[in-house]
């Protein structure tokens, strides 16, 4: 018998959060992100809980051709573009869409003979600093790509830094874009989750829902609940052993919990091996057979151990949920310091995932 641990994926929730997202931006569509393993849910389990979705924008190119050997239709957005020449053909055959933000990507385009024309999405770099062209070349940049026959269309992309910050939001880079861009006629593409669901005046004409698709909040002051947003991973466990304590009792590597009176604990089938994360401290909530309780001491690579002390009728075989539908994920995540993509993308291989 394998270990008592797995992850469940809920499709219903992301067909749901989808749709939330779409009621959110009545007036663009949607690209859903599916990069890093569509957010550590399992890329073909997304596909196959959005097949209405408007597109998808992915970052790993192999990915994006093996959706369209599978049978996708929908447009698909390579976030990062292409690394060569020969992704840039291969782009082209399979209809892909292509961010482009760097001076080779121009020359390709120029010179490489393709099987049809591209839709590129010119990325500005109005403030992110990571990928992207100044915006004062935004003009410049749109007539050239007109001009090339390999480019069938022209989109406008940015990315917004602290779209999920209130206090600074997104009016800096909002400003230098519309300033630069004023008068070319383009498709636009500019909103994360974050400005999806607080700046109506950026959705445009594309916006690319990532963590809210999967449920969880990109705001640290907003709950996915209060975002009609529905979790889109359940990490469950089960207890594997209860061990009695005394006051002084130590639990764990390093002694780093002390009971200061008798305790009862149960130890978990979950550790950093797991994906858990290794930095959580004792109190990141957990829920044991329906109730909350909390972490003790440190986690080990295979087992964490919890509070049983409130919960008399928790014993060995008790259901554990580590994050999911009755323990947001963001909770954990903000008890543990981290952020929930970090806990999504870090399930580790070794876990058994399902579909509910």
């Amino acid at each position: 018998m394998s270990r008592p641990i797995e992850a469940v994926i809920h499709s219903a929730a992301l067909a749901h959060n989808y749709q939330q997202i779409k009621k959110n931006a009545p007036q663009a569509r949607a690209f859903a992100v599916v990069k890093a393993n569509a957010y550590g849910h399992g890329l073909a389990r997304v596909l196959a809980a959005l097949p209405q979705a408007d597109g998808f924008a992915i970052l790993e190119f192999d990915a994006a051709i093996a959706m369209r050997e599978q049978g996708v239709k929908q447009p698909i957005l390579l976030l990062e573009g292409v690394f060569s020449i020969a992704q840039l053909q291969q782009s082209a055959a399979h209809q892909l869409m292509l961010a482009i933000h760097e001076p080779r990507h121009l020359l390709w385009l120029r010179e490489t003979p393709l099987s049809a024309p591209v839709d590129v999405f010119l990325k500005l770099n109005t403030g992110m600093n990571r990928l992207g062209f100044a915006p004062e070349q935004a003009a410049d940049l749109v007539a050239q790509l007109r001009d090339m026959p390999n480019v069938a269309s022209v989109t406008l992309m940015t990315h917004f830094a602290t779209a999920d910050d209130p206090a600074r939001g997104i009016a800096r880079q909002w400003a230098r874009f519309q300033a630069q861009t004023a008068g070319l006629d383009c498709p636009r593409s500019l909103a994360n989750s974050a400005a999806t669901l607080a700046y109506p005046e950026v959705h445009a004409d594309w916006v690319r829902p990532g963590i809210a698709l999967y449920g969880s909040s990109p705001f640290a002051d907003r709950s996915a609940q209060s975002l009609n947003l529905q979790p889109a991973m359940s990490l469950r466990s089960r207890i594997i052993a209860v061990q009695q304590l005394q006051a002084g009792d130590e639990v764990g590597y390093g002694a780093t919990f002390t009971a200061d009176k008798p305790m009862r604990i149960g130890v978990v089938a979950c550790g950093y091996a797991d994906g858990y994360p290794r930095h959580a401290p004792t109190g990141t909530p957990i829920i044991v057979a329906g109730k909350m309780s909390r972490l003790l001491g440190r986690v080990s690579m295979d087992m964490l151990s919890v509070d049983l002390s409130e919960i008399a009728e928790a014993e060995i075989d008790s259901e554990v949920e580590l994050w999911g539908q009755s323990l947001s994920i963001d909770q954990v995540a903000q008890a543990a310091g981290t952020i929930a993509y970090e806990l999504m993308c870090a399930v580790a291989p070794r876990v058994p995932v399902c579909m509910d």
